[in-house]
């Protein structure tokens, strides 16, 4: 029997199965067909409870169950998950209010893109007289922070209370599942007796528990607090799109702030395109603020202003590059406005005041045990966050957490954490700049303009950094650096606050247990294995402590030695297929030297049994190795490379280790060159029955690739 926080030392390629021994798996999550069963098939496997049968019911009278003191988090809840699912069946009951006060009704207003540009948080440029008005009755939050930097996992924080990389829920886009009896927070507010309503964005990355319409009374365009039962309490979202990083870049456009007023961030070049773009997404936020505006008087003239407790928030950063997508206060920073009418003020904190502010460092994973402290109801025990509002009120968050994954077509792997003062971030994927060619958001002028000066060499150094390899750590002070510019990582003068900081994401990384060091269909493949769900696999089965050591290594600029080289090179033959993957990946990271030294390995790693680990170093030999090693590798990330006979996420993997090639090496005259350019041009690029959510991103890194072959 395993105890709270101990793991069973399974190797992970034994308990990945029939994967690594070449045997085909259920369709994954996200394809559409029959679904992996979710079953606690091995309970006994990772229950401190001792060897439950499973189907077994335990009685809740006879479980006691101690909440974490001040806080609803998994550090404590450990291996506990299966159980608390089975718990949590039962149905909320709210606390009584004073004086049998009614529940209180809770409207959120939100939007899309943006940061707190408002004139509330004292930005001069915008006009945003609405919400500047809501601060006025309200508190503004100074240190909101999104958790993560674009919508999809953004929400499905909010919604599921649960970090995206502990429920396998953490790429833009992906598909996930909680395990049996997990809900999200608005199921929760519904059995409690709440009219719950979503107009209209939801945007999931996690299958809503008990299927379509099980988690809102509503869901659509016309969801509306206005149609629930008379004297019901309403939890009303209403989500504004207008502001979106699509609308900053719509055109014609004629600018209502003048661009000459605009203030270009240190990282921008500054041009009329960048100008345009930041004028124009000032323009969506004033439009946007009107539609709060007649939320907010929707409200009033019903007479429910002084019974409803009023959110007003954005999803994550401006829909411009090095805000949207990124790890940093950039990318993370948001506004939020809390505004509790006074019969209400027994559930704000002490330092409520109207028309103040708060420097309390809130994140969207706050969000579901916040709304449930509301209405009365303690947060169940696997929530990872902390209540700020409420009779369950916990205590504030020393820091807070953030986290960025594949955005769409692209890979990438960035953890960061903030105090009040600094932000950290650890990068783990080096070798890829911030800037990758990420098809969407290209389409934006400031993007377009700033990657033509970085090619033309016209840029400084600052604004040449964003399209770079990036450094292994960050660190910024974000009271003497607002646009995040000076990376104070290497600063002795600074030494404490980044080991402090490090310390404080990496405890954080290994109590959620971060599903996002498994590459992605690997994830899927194992929870599979296990008949379970990617949460359930990361508490239980997932070495989690091996992997992150692995990553850390992998991408430490300052082990850049042979000695690092020969522990990646020996890694290459590790038991645990994601330990041999972040191998590759390091070793690629160091470039010609390393991958030279780790020749024999690397080859031997083609005939891996995990194909992350084949395409990983497929893609070292490919860009570093002799031309021998060069010609088998190609040939293996082509055959990766196709949806139809790989599992999808690993061919989109593929393709992108093929768009890191060296253009010469697909694009020269050669005739083995020509045929790789036919074998890439018949790649298919639609699924039958793919998720409609993933059918571009081949089609994209194809194209990619074709762009880069024309410039050759």
């Amino acid at each position: 029997m395993t105890g709270v926080g101990e793991h069973r030392t399974v190797h992970d390629r034994e308990a990945a199965g029939p994967a690594e021994n070449g045997k085909p798996f259920p369709a994954g999550p996200w394809k559409t067909g029959r679904p992996v069963s979710h079953s606690y098939r091995s309970l006994d496997d990772y229950s401190p409870l001792g060897r439950l049968r499973a189907g077994t019911r335990i009685h809740p009278a006879k479980v006691q169950v101690r909440r974490p003191s001040g806080r609803h988090s998994a550090r404590s809840v450990g291996l506990l998950a299966p159980l608390f699912a089975l718990l949590l069946a039962a149905p909320p009951v709210a606390a009584r209010q004073p004086d049998e006060l009614p529940l209180a009704n809770i409207l959120w207003v939100s939007s899309e893109d943006n940061g707190p540009h408002l004139g509330a948080y004292g930005d001069d440029y915008a006009t945003t007289p609405n919400l500047d008005a809501l601060a006025a009755r309200g508190v503004i939050y100074r240190n909101a922070w999104s958790t993560v930097p674009v919508c999809a996992p953004a929400r499905t924080t909010i919604v599921s209370g649960l970090y995206p990389a502990s429920t396998g829920a953490h790429h833009m886009r992906s598909r996930s599942r909680l395990p049996d009896g997990f809900r999200f927070f608005p199921q929760v507010l519904r059995e409690a007796g709440y009219y719950v309503t979503n107009n209209a964005k939801e945007d999931y990355n996690l299958e809503k528990p008990g299927g379509q319409g099980s988690v809102w009374h509503e869901s659509s365009r016309e969801a509306h607090w206005r149609n629930r039962p008379e004297g019901a309490p309403f939890f009303a979202v209403f989500n504004f799109t207008v502001s979106h990083e699509s609308q900053i870049r719509r055109r014609p456009h004629t600018p209502v702030h003048d661009p000459a007023g605009v203030r270009v961030p240190a990282y921008h070049p500054d041009t009329p395109e960048v100008r345009q773009d930041w004028a124009q997404y000032y323009d969506k936020l004033t439009e946007m603020d009107a539609l709060v505006g007649e939320r907010l008087a929707e409200l009033e003239a019903a007479g429910f202003a002084d019974d409803t407790i009023v959110f007003y928030w954005a999803d994550h950063g401006p829909g411009l590059p090095r805000g949207k997508r990124t790890a940093l206060q950039t990318g993370l920073g948001v506004p939020l406005i809390v505004s509790i009418p006074e019969k209400y003020r027994h559930l704000a904190p002490a330092d409520y005041e109207a028309g103040g502010h708060t420097d309390r460092l809130v994140g969207f994973i706050d969000f579901a045990p916040t709304m449930l402290s509301l209405a009365g109801i303690e947060p169940p025990p696997h929530f990872q966050g902390r209540a700020f509002l409420g009779v369950h009120e916990a205590e504030p968050n020393e820091v807070v957490f953030g986290f960025s994954d594949r955005m769409d077509e692209r890979y990438d792997l960035v953890r960061s954490v903030r105090d009040r003062r600094y932000v950290y971030a650890r990068n783990f994927l080096i070798d890829r700049p911030y800037g990758q060619r990420l098809a969407y958001q290209m389409e934006t002028p400031t993007t377009q303009v700033w990657l033509r000066l970085f090619q033309e060499g016209k840029l400084n150094e600052v604004q040449a950094a964003f399209w770079r390899q990036k450094p292994s750590e960050e660190l910024y002070d974000l009271e003497n650096d607002p646009d995040l510019v000076n990376n104070l990582a290497s600063s002795p003068a600074h030494a404490a606050e980044r080991e402090r900081l490090a310390l404080a994401l990496r405890n954080q990384l290994l109590s959620i247990r971060d599903l996002g060091f498994l590459p992605e269909a690997e994830m899927h493949r194992r929870a599979a294995a296990m008949g379970a769900v990617s949460w359930t696999y990361g508490q239980g089965g997932y070495q989690v402590e091996r992997v992150l050591a692995a990553a850390e290594l992998a991408s430490d600029r300052s082990k850049w030695d042979a000695a690092a080289a020969d522990r990646l090179r020996r890694m290459l033959g590790d038991p645990d297929s994601a330990v041999r993957a972040w191998a590759a990946v390091g070793l690629r990271a160091r470039g010609g030297t390393a991958v030279r030294v780790a020749r024999a390995e690397l080859n031997a790693a083609l005939a891996d049994a995990s194909p992350p680990v084949r395409i990983h170093a497929a893609e070292a030999l490919g860009r570093f190795g002799r031309e021998a090693d060069r010609a088998t590798a190609v040939e293996l990330l082509l055959g990766a490379a196709s949806v139809h006979e790989n599992e999808f996420f690993d061919a989109l993997l593929a393709l992108n280790a093929l768009d890191y090639l060296e253009p010469e090496v697909l694009g020269s005259q050669g005739a083995r060159a020509q045929a790789w350019r036919q074998r890439l041009s018949a790649l298919p690029n639609e699924l039958e029955g793919l998720d409609r959510r993933f059918r571009s991103y081949a089609p994209r890194l194809l194209e990619a690739i074709r762009i880069d072959l024309s410039g050759h």
